[in-house]
């Protein structure tokens, strides 16, 4: 027997539009489906005080614009843009979807601000924030909230605490959607789907398969939900693969956070202005290759390889003011050699590697908002960027762990965001958006405000076509 009213939806109905997910994907889906004429209905699988998945812990998302608004700064080029993708992912995308997403991302500013998001004004200077970075105001929490007061406004039907378990697909054809619900399991039929539930980051024992024993200690950045059930789901049904399952959005979280829902607020952003060192007090890494908006999201890979899987950022007094913190404070001593026992670091070791990286630094014009000349010589890793001795006391440290935002393998998708199957043609009415499609333009690497850029210009097409398809 078929439950017909839950939390006052009327499930007895044939949606044209089924969504699942109610991050800003899922809800950028359900809006254009709504504004477009759709009945839809939104199963978001979080209460409604965690609503809004990972993106309730965004801060910017990146827009190519040709001159300046109220809240972007400059201009910033689509032939920009696509240089700087291609960058950070080495080539490793798909030239067609990531030259629509830079394409789309144009009016998706002015589309949220109709739409109720509020964006701050463009701030100079600051850690880098690129001319392609809106800030949003209130953060991800207020988007969140803006979009679902506009998908309330276009009649979409919204579930809380709904999680969608199963889809039942025949061939190439999706009919319907088992989901629990208040300790219910209850069966939604629509004409079309659209799937926008995360990748897979909060499912220790699906990241075990690639990286072993170390992602025990791994941090989970976003919501503990994010366990991939839909992802699964459709490779079994056939859905083609996308992107690299050990490729993964992965800063450098500071190890006191808790194991999920921390957010960036853990997040540790100052590395290029210190040095980071592994369990035995050495360096790995080039902490000044680039500017932290290409890099943030690479440090906890780098951590991930490290011994323990835990690494330490050290500053010295004149660094630490231009560090953005986390919401711990960090340990400070007034020699090295007392951080290192703060640390819990071997006292001659952390002392050796900060007396040679002092040794091999190069003065030049010191300037955190270009690629300055301050750099190493003769010493491995190098340090491209920002180098200066550490040598003014107090010193100051943080405790770092990989902060695994999402994941990047998930299901390949076309154009218009339909989900594609391993003989490479599409599922008839499957659409697909956000995390779940990451892999398809982030082969590897990071630019810093993608994330929602991703998950709302194709939250849109999809949104967009099923509405189309739903309602023919």
């Amino acid at each position: 027997m078929r439950i017909v009213q839950v939390q006052g939806v009327d499930l007895s109905q044939t949606f044209d539009v089924l969504v699942v997910g109610g991050g800003s994907a899922g809800l950028c889906a359900a809006v254009t489906a709504g504004e477009a004429g759709a009945l839809v209905l939104l199963a978001e699988h979080a209460l409604p005080d965690v609503r809004g998945g990972d993106s309730r812990h965004c801060r910017t998302l990146r827009l190519s614009h040709e001159g300046g608004n109220q809240f972007l700064s400059g201009s910033y080029p689509e032939l920009e843009f696509w240089e700087d993708l291609l960058q950070v992912t080495g080539g490793q995308t798909n030239e067609q979807l990531a030259r629509l997403l830079i394409r789309q991302s144009k009016n998706l500013g002015d589309w949220l601000v109709r739409r109720g998001t509020r964006f701050s004004p463009p701030t100079p200077g600051g850690l880098h924030i690129s001319r392609g970075n809106a800030a949003l105001l209130g953060e991800g929490t207020a988007l969140v909230n803006a979009l679902y007061a506009a998908a309330r406004k276009t009649g979409v039907e919204i579930l809380s605490g709904a999680e969608v378990r199963q889809l039942n697909i025949s061939g190439s054809r999706f009919h319907s959607a088992g989901l629990a619900v208040e300790g219910r399991i209850c069966e939604v039929q629509a004409r079309t789907v659209v799937v926008a539930s995360g990748g897979f980051q909060a499912n220790r024992q699906w990241l075990r398969q690639f990286w072993g024993a170390a992602a025990d200690n791994f941090i989970v950045c976003g919501t503990p939900l994010n366990i991939g059930t839909m992802l699964r789901v459709l490779l079994d049904h056939g859905a083609l693969a996308a992107g690299d399952p050990r490729q993964c959005h992965a800063a450098a979280i500071d190890a006191r956070a808790p194991k999920a829902d921390g957010g960036a607020a853990s997040r540790l952003d100052g590395i290029p202005l210190g040095i980071m060192v592994n369990r035995h007090g050495e360096r790995f890494t080039d902490e000044g290759e680039d500017f932290w908006p290409k890099r943030f999201a690479t440090w906890g890979l780098s951590i991930a390889r490290q011994p323990e899987q835990i690494a330490w950022a050290l500053f010295d007094a004149r660094s630490i003011d231009q560090v953005l913190p986390t919401v711990f404070p960090a340990y400070e001593a007034g020699s090295v050699g007392e951080l290192a026992d703060k640390l819990g670091l071997a006292r001659t070791a952390l002392e050796n590697t900060v007396t040679t990286f002092n040794a091999a630094t190069r003065l030049g014009s010191f300037d955190p908002s270009s690629l300055d000349n301050c750099v190493t010589s003769g010493l491995q890793p190098t340090k491209s960027h920002w180098a200066r001795p550490l040598d003014t006391p107090p010193y100051y440290g943080y405790p770092l762990r990989p902060g695994i935002g999402f994941t990047y393998m998930g299901v390949a998708v076309n154009e218009r965001a339909q989900v594609l199957r391993q003989n490479s043609r599409s599922f008839d009415n499957i659409f697909a958006a956000g995390e779940i499609a990451a892999g398809n333009i982030l082969g590897k690497g990071y630019l810093a405000g993608l994330r929602l850029t991703l998950a709302m210009v194709f939250g849109r097409i999809a949104g967009e076509e099923a509405a189309r398809l739903g309602t023919e």
